[in-house]
């Protein structure tokens, strides 16, 4: 991976200023480290045997390394965290390469055989409110890196979080680059597109800001609020709010009610036109869970984000984010907990999600349809030689009006090992 210039500066100094005040115990007794081993098989069908390529199959063993350290002592704090990675290839054929998880060999046609990467951050800390750095990962209504595939996705830029207000998180930073989950090198930053989304832009893919504002308040132990704006330069300016609400009905009994709603307009180079509304309420009885949700797309673009990225939708799932343009869709999902019945670590999940109304973008042709069904199964070992090892089985299958039909499957095996 490379860096800025500005990262490797801060990054330098914070872990300089860190090694010069070893006395200052609290640097160490608050740092932590893991390292987590990543088995994944990933196989994508199709369902065309006549296309230049019919699926997607690689296996690939990953490894990350996760380091945070504490604080320095003193009115500013200063520390460093860092994420080490490395993946190589078990198998991957020339004609099914393609699933995310290698890099691809753009002279074969396959995939290279590993590629690593270190991701480090410089951080400073004033009482409740923390500056970092370098090369991060981000979760929240704005933006969320992807880590769906052998290793994950990290941006370079920084970030403040100011929780300086008992139950109010503030949220800013400035995006550069991403070094996506099956690269080696940092890039300028993308817009989620294609001709169903009816996003086009002009004057270049990319651009090289992102910038987002906002926070998260709880205004009681059931209900908290969140409002972020964000702005990808040239390309789409967004208010994303979302609203929660957990209610405990009686003795293992709640219902969770979540509201999203997101406005989005272009900002120069693209069509971006976008109202996107979404509802899950979750049914929760013992180890059952029972959701439904619903999701509109409404405007003359379907919704809009950061490439690669995790979208904040309610019926984003394994393959599909429904989030085309004039998309309408509904899902129905069960959970249940194994750990009610005595079986603690064991998960199981099923969901199905239909959408409707799709403006493809081709003229005269009928409306586009879509649905798609997900499975998945995962234990994680509580004690033993084996505690922490994980075993995930996640299946899905699409079927589509106007994209590729798809069944796949994904086995992924990982052990997480804490250093310190």
């Amino acid at each position: 991976m490379k860096k800025t210039s500005l990262a490797l500066a801060v990054t330098a100094a914070s872990l300089g200023l860190a090694l010069s005040q070893t006395a200052h115990a609290e640097f160490f007794k608050d740092s932590k480290a893991s390292i987590e081993a990543r088995n994944f098989y990933f196989n994508r069908d199709f369902r065309d045997e006549g296309a230049s390529q019919s699926k997607s199959e690689e296996w690939a063993q990953g490894f990350i390394l996760r380091a945070d350290s504490g604080y320095t002592e003193g009115t500013v704090g200063f520390g460093a965290d860092a994420i080490g990675m490395f993946g190589f290839k078990l198998d991957s054929g020339d004609g099914t390469a393609g699933s995310g998880l290698l890099v691809p060999d753009g002279s074969s046609g396959g995939s290279q055989d590993n590629f690593s990467g270190l991701a480090v951050a410089g951080k400073a800390k004033i009482s409740k409110s923390v500056l970092k750095i370098g090369s991060l990962q981000y979760k929240n209504q704005a933006i969320a890196s992807s880590d769906g595939r052998l290793l994950p996705q990290v941006f370079s830029g920084g970030q403040l979080v100011s929780q300086e207000i008992d139950g109010l998180t503030l949220d800013a930073a400035h995006i550069r680059e991403v070094n996506n989950r099956n690269s080696n090198d940092y890039e300028d930053i993308t817009v989620t597109n294609g001709k169903s989304r009816g996003i086009t832009v002009t004057g270049g893919a990319t651009t090289d800001s992102f910038d987002y504002v906002g926070g998260k308040y709880a205004i009681n132990k059931e209900l908290a609020a969140g409002y972020y704006y964000s702005n990808l330069e040239d390309f789409y300016k967004q208010h994303s709010f979302n609203l929660t609400h957990a209610w405990a009905i009686a003795a293992n009994q709640s219902l969770k009610t979540d509201l999203r709603y997101a406005h989005s307009t272009d900002d120069g180079r693209s069509t971006i036109d976008n109202d996107a509304y979404g509802i899950m309420l979750t049914y929760g009885l013992s180890g059952h869970s029972f959701g439904l949700g619903y999701q509109s797309m409404t405007g003359d673009s379907g919704f809009a984000y950061v490439g690669n990225t995790d979208p904040f939708l309610v019926n984003y799932v394994q393959i599909s984010d429904f989030a085309n343009k004039d998309e309408k869709s509904w899902q129905a999902r069960y959970d249940f907990n194994f750990a009610s019945v005595g079986v603690p670590g064991l998960t199981f999940m099923t969901r199905y999600l239909n959408g409707d109304s799709v403006d493809t973008g081709v003229a005269n042709a009928a409306e586009g349809k879509e649905w798609e069904r997900n499975t998945e199964l995962m234990y994680i070992f509580q004690d033993g030689a084996l505690k922490n090892l994980g075993v995930r089985w996640r299946n899905a299958t699409v079927r589509s009006n106007f994209a590729k039909d798809i069944d796949e499957n994904r086995l992924i095996v990982s052990y997480t090992l804490p250093l310190m």
